[in-house]
C-alpha cells in the first residue's frame, strides 16, 4: 500500500533527523563562552536549549549572545517566556519614552505578562535586546491556549494526527518530566499541548530566518527529534543549529544525541521537584 505524502515527509524527516542524531558534536565540559558564541555562528537560526532554573547556564548564554553580538551578528530574540497573544503590547511597551536600564526591562516584562519566570535570569537577553536593538519576539502558545488544547481535542493544532512514534515519544518526555506521577490518561493531553508549544515557537521564528533568530527556550523544545525542528522544512533546518545545555550527572540516556552541539554545566542545587509536585497532588481542589 503506497504512503500517503504527509507520511513520506514524516519518515524522511524522521531518516534526516536521526542522521542529525548521530553527528552531535559533544563540546568538552569546560568550554566557555568564546565555544558556545562560536556554534552560534554556524547558522544564522540558533534553538538554544536551556535547564530553566541553572543559573551557570543562563550566565553562560548570557555571555556567548554578548560576544555574538560584538561579532557583528543582529539576530532576532524569540523568548519562550512570553506568549504570543503579548507581542502587540510588547511592540507598544518598547516605543514607549521610558527611562533606560532595568526599569526599561521590567516594565517589557510587565507589559510581556511573563509572570510565572525567574527573570533574574531573563533580564540580561532583553537588555541586550534593547542595547543592540534586536526585535523581542513573544514565541510561545498562550497558557489560555495550551489549557484548551490540553482539554479539547478538537481545538486548532490538538485535532492533528501525528506519527504513532511522535506521540508517544512526546508522552514520555511529559511523563518523565512530570516525575511519572501524572495519571497515564493525563499524558495525551499534557502531550498534545507541549506538541502545541512547539508549533507556536516554530511559526513565531520563521518570519527572522531571513535576518537570523535565536530562540531562548527549554532543552526539550529545541530537541531535533520531537522539537520545533521537527516542523522545520528542510530548507529551514539547513539553516537551524539545535544547542543543548544540559547538566552533569542529570541527563537521561541518550540526551546527548538529540542536538546539534551539547554545552555540560554543573547541576543547579535545588529542592527536589518531584517532592513539590508530589505534595500539589496530594492536595484536594480547592
Amino acid at each position: 500500500m503506497p504512503l500517503r505524502k504527509s507520511a513520506v515527509k514524516h519518515l524522511l524527516l524522521a531518516i534526516s533527523i536521526a542522521a542529525l542524531a548521530a553527528c552531535a558534536a559533544p563540546v568538552p565540559r569546560d568550554a566557555g563562552a568564546a565555544t558556545l558564541a562560536a556554534a552560534m555562528t554556524d547558522r544564522p537560526v540558533v534553538l538554544l536549549g536551556e535547564v530553566h532554573d541553572n543559573a551557570a547556564q543562563h550566565a553562560l548564554r548570557a555571555d556567548a549572545l554578548r560576544r555574538l553580538m560584538a561579532s557583528g551578528a543582529r539576530p532576532a530574540l524569540a523568548f519562550e517566556q512570553f506568549g504570543r497573544d503579548r507581542q502587540t503590547e510588547l511592540d507598544l511597551a518598547r516605543s514607549e519614552l521610558l527611562p533606560t536600564g532595568i526599569t526599561r526591562v521590567n516594565h517589557l516584562i510587565a507589559r510581556g505578562g511573563g509572570a510565572g519566570w525567574n527573570w533574574d535570569f531573563y533580564r540580561p537577553y532583553m537588555q541586550l535586546a534593547l542595547d543592540y536593538d534586536l526585535p523581542i519576539i513573544a514565541a510561545n502558545l498562550s497558557r489560555a491556549d495550551a489549557m484548551r488544547i490540553a482539554r479539547d481535542v478538537d481545538t486548532p493544532h490538538s485535532g492533528e494526527r501525528w506519527p504513532e512514534w511522535f506521540a508517544k515519544a512526546h508522552e514520555r518526555a511529559v511523563d518523565i518530566g512530570h516525575c511519572k506521577l501524572m495519571p497515564a490518561a493525563m499524558l495525551p493531553s499534557l502531550a498534545r499541548a507541549q506538541i502545541a508549544r512547539d508549533q507556536t515557537l516554530t511559526h513565531a521564528i520563521r518570519p527572522h530566518i531571513a535576518r537570523g533568530v535565536v530562540l531562548l527556550a527549554g532543552k526539550g523544545h529545541v530537541r531535533n527529534d520531537i522539537g520545533v525542528p521537527f516542523f522545520l522544512t528542510a530548507e529551514e533546518r539547513a539553516r537551524t543549529v539545535t544547542i543543548g545545555l544540559l547538566e552533569a550527572q542529570r541527563e537521561p540516556s541518550g540526551e546527548h544525541g538529540r542536538y546539534d552541539f551539547v554545552f555540560t554545566t554543573p547541576a543547579q542545587v535545588r529542592d527536589d521537584p518531584c517532592a513539590a509536585l508530589r505534595r500539589n497532588l496530594a492536595q484536594p481542589p480547592g
